[in-house]
Parts: C-alpha cells; sequence; structure tokens
C-alpha cells in the first residue's frame, strides 16, 4: 500500500546518509508522503492521540521512577514526597495517574472504531492482534501501576488480583507465589510489580512500532471499508492529517488538562491516601473505571474459576474476531442489522462499568419478590450483570457470526468519492450494480 519510495535526497549531505542509514526516507514515505485515504474522520485521530499519550505516561514514570522508593515501608511517603517536595511533582504525578485514564479512554474508542468500520478484517487480522496484544500489556502496566502508590486499594487490589491468577489449574499456584515473592503480599511483591511496570511500557512501544508497520502494509482502513483503488482516493499523510490529527489531539489535551489541573483526583479512589494495612480490609475494593466492565463479568459467574475463565475470555475473544466475521463487507454503514447490535453492544460495555462499580451483595432474590432489574432492596445488578455478559459474548460468539451470514448489506460505493460525488439516482444506481 506504501508503494514505490519517492524521495530524492536534495542536498550532499542528505545523499550520504540515504545511502547509509536512510532514516530521511524512512521518516518521507511512512509519515510525510504516506498515501492516506481522503475520507478519514475524526475517529481515526485517536491513532495519533495513543501515540502522544504512551510518550506522557513514559516520560514522565521514567522522572518519577528516580524518586519512588519500591518498598513496603517507605513506598507511601516517597508519593508523598514526590508530591510535596520535588520541583513540579505533583504534577508529574498526576499527569502519570490522569494519563492512565486518558490512555485507556483513547484506547476504547480506538477500539470501537475498528469495530464499528471493521478495521480488523482481511488484510489487517496480523494488524488487529497485535493492538490487542498492546492492550492487554496496557492493562496489565495500569494494574501494575495502581499498586506503586501502596495505599489501602493498591495493597488490597494487589492481593485481589494475585489471588485471582491462582484460580488457574497447575500454573495458577506457582505464578502467584512468583508475583508474591514468597507466601502473600508484602515488600517483595511491590518490588517486582516496580520492575515490570517500569519494563512493560518500552515493550508496549516496541510493539507500536511493529503495530505502526504492519499498517503501512495494508495501508488505513476507511469509512466507506473499501479497498482503495486510484489515486484520486488518496491524499498525503502531511500536510492533511498531520494538521487534522493536530487538531484533534489538542481538544484531547484540554481534556487531559481538565483533569490534571481541576479533577487530579477525580478518577481515583479516595482510600487510596491511606497507607496499606494488611490488618483492615476496605468496605468495597475496586479497580480503576477501565477495569469495571470485566470486574463486572468476573463477579457476574458464580464460581471462581468460571468467573476468571470469563473475565479473560472477554479480552481473549477479541483476537479471533477476523475469524468469526463472517460479512464480506467491512464497514457497518453499510449493515443496518448489525450497526443496531454494535450500538447496544457499546451499551452493554457501558452498563458492566456501572454494575462493576456497584457494592457486592450475596444476598438471594426471594421467590415470592420476582425479578426486578431495578430494585434497589434486593440489589439485583447482579443478574443485571449477568445479562449483560450473556450479551457481550453473544456479540462475538453468536451475533458476528450469524447477521454476517444471513445480513442484506445496503449498496457499497465503488470508490470513496462516491458518497459525496453522487448527486442523483443514476449515480446512486451505478454504485448498486457495482457493489
Amino acid at each position: 500500500m506504501s508503494g514505490h519510495s519517492t524521495y530524492e535526497p536534495k542536498s550532499g549531505i542528505e545523499r550520504w546518509l540515504d545511502t547509509r542509514l536512510p532514516i530521511v526516507r524512512f521518516v518521507n514515505d511512512t509519515v510525510l508522503t504516506f498515501p492516506t485515504p481522503k475520507n478519514l474522520n475524526y475517529w481515526w485521530t485517536f491513532g495519533g492521540i495513543l501515540a502522544l499519550m504512551l510518550g506522557v505516561q513514559i516520560v514522565t514514570g521514567i522522572v518519577l521512577a528516580m524518586h519512588y522508593v519500591p518498598s513496603a515501608t517507605e513506598a507511601f511517603n516517597s508519593v508523598e514526597h514526590i508530591m510535596r517536595d520535588v520541583n513540579y511533582g505533583w504534577l508529574l504525578r498526576y499527569s502519570h495517574a490522569n494519563g492512565a485514564s486518558m490512555f485507556f479512554l483513547a484506547v476504547y474508542i480506538h477500539i470501537g472504531r475498528n469495530l464499528y468500520y471493521g478495521s480488523y478484517k482481511s488484510p489487517r487480522e496480523i494488524l488487529w492482534i497485535i493492538g490487542v496484544t498492546i492492550y492487554l500489556l496496557m492493562m496489565a502496566t495500569a494494574f501494575l501501576g495502581y499498586t506503586l502508590p501502596w495505599g489501602q486499594m493498591s495493597f488490597w487490589g494487589a492481593t485481589v488480583i494475585t489471588n485471582i491468577l491462582g484460580a488457574f489449574p497447575v500454573v495458577g499456584g506457582p505464578i502467584t507465589t512468583w508475583l508474591w515473592g514468597g507466601f502473600s503480599v508484602d515488600a517483595a511483591t511491590l518490588n517486582r510489580f516496580f520492575s515490570l511496570h517500569y519494563l512493560l511500557p518500552f515493550v508496549i512501544a516496541g510493539l507500536v512500532a511493529v503495530h505502526i508497520w504492519a499498517l503501512h502494509v495494508p495501508g488505513n482502513n476507511n469509512p466507506v471499508g473499501i479497498n482503495l483503488r486510484s489515486k484520486e482516493d488518496m491524499v498525503p499523510f502531511h500536510p492533511y492529517y498531520t494538521v487534522k490529527d493536530g487538531f484533534g489531539i489538542v481538544l484531547f489535551l484540554i481534556l487531559f488538562a481538565y483533569f490534571v489541573f481541576y479533577g487530579p483526583n477525580l478518577l481515583g479512589h479516595p482510600d487510596n491516601y491511606i497507607p496499606a494495612n494488611p490488618l483492615v480490609t476496605p468496605a468495597h475494593i475496586v479497580p480503576e473505571w477501565y477495569f469495571l466492565p470485566f470486574y463486572a463479568i468476573l463477579r457476574a459467574v458464580p464460581d471462581k474459576l468460571m468467573g476468571v475463565f470469563a473475565m479473560f475470555g472477554a479480552i481473549a475473544v477479541l483476537f479471533v474476531l477476523p475469524w468469526l466475521d463472517t460479512s464480506r463487507v467491512r464497514s457497518m454503514r453499510y449493515r443496518p442489522t448489525m450497526r443496531k447490535f454494535f450500538f447496544i453492544f457499546v451499551v452493554v460495555c457501558l452498563l458492566l462499568g456501572w454494575c462493576g462499580a456497584q457494592l457486592p451483595d450475596d444476598r438471594v432474590i426471594p421467590a415470592d419478590v420476582g425479578f426486578n432489574l431495578f430494585d434497589a432492596n434486593i440489589n439485583s445488578y447482579v443478574w443485571f450483570a449477568r445479562l449483560l455478559t450473556i450479551y457481550y459474548f453473544a456479540y462475538f460468539l453468536v451475533l458476528t457470526p450469524l447477521v454476517g451470514l444471513r445480513e442484506t448489506p445496503l449498496a457499497i460505493p465503488a470508490t470513496i468519492s462516491e458518497p459525496v460525488l453522487s448527486t442523483d439516482k443514476s449515480d446512486a444506481g451505478v454504485a448498486t450494480e457495482r457493489a
């Protein structure tokens, strides 16, 4: 898709460098002149936003690591030292903590865009799998980082998650013991988590480079969801999308700045400002907001082991999505039936997040009360979460393959210019005939 290089060195230094290390040619071909569909909307901006947020997390994380002490007795105090004594330490800490939330907000929008426009379909399966792997590593990195302040939520969150891993047959026990570094969550655990939290962002950065490389082989997908057939459908990435993405990034940074400067603790939990105490269990152990849908799935399943499988299966199913989708049409713009199921799926994910944030309740619904999902007296959100969990998996395992086989899609334009240039019914008829 990237085609033959059009770069021509313009000076003696550039010619000398190009024959030895063609870095200028690489930047020219992959950024400046890379042919890009001319109909990309602002949903495509979130790829650039994610690259920016990864850079923010790495830079702020490196500086924070210079002052952080990975010790069970000093970790909490070292975070307070960063906040109070280090020059602009409060800014670094709040930027890093809220940057994680902004990172996940952008990645969820990015994943949603890929699902809606079918960007996981052939020939982009490897690109999609690399992206899901990055998402999985993001979740691991975020969990490890959440434990580092060593407050109450940090300590008990680490305890809960490591015990969840212990539910896996055969390998669960050894993995948990290795993570603990002993027989319970303690100083050795914190040291291991800090080491892994520092390492994984660089692994993610490497995978992002591979992700971009994989993107440049088939090229960008587009809202119409068709392969580009002519140069008229493409424009150079610069200046068209550098300016457009730049504007979108500025708007996103305004949102990021709002949380950093006006609501730095809005997305956190107040219990994490209490030093970790193994003898006092918080009333409600709750993860960060971006884990809540999966936490709801975990708690919706009565059996612990099956709940763990369901939670990890909710992510694992994304890896096989390209082979579950049987439709030959990429974009849901032209799939009216599947589009409805997709928007229901988005609402289901939001409601799962709400369920994950509710207080746990083991009470059973009495037979004479009846089934009422919204009865506050019986706290029936657990049953509600079970219904949502069923739809979550049904969307991928049932609806995606079956609807693809039975749905009659709308007429697909022959080129990405037709939806804009077609002005009468005769043009629409030509588009239908070509599809």
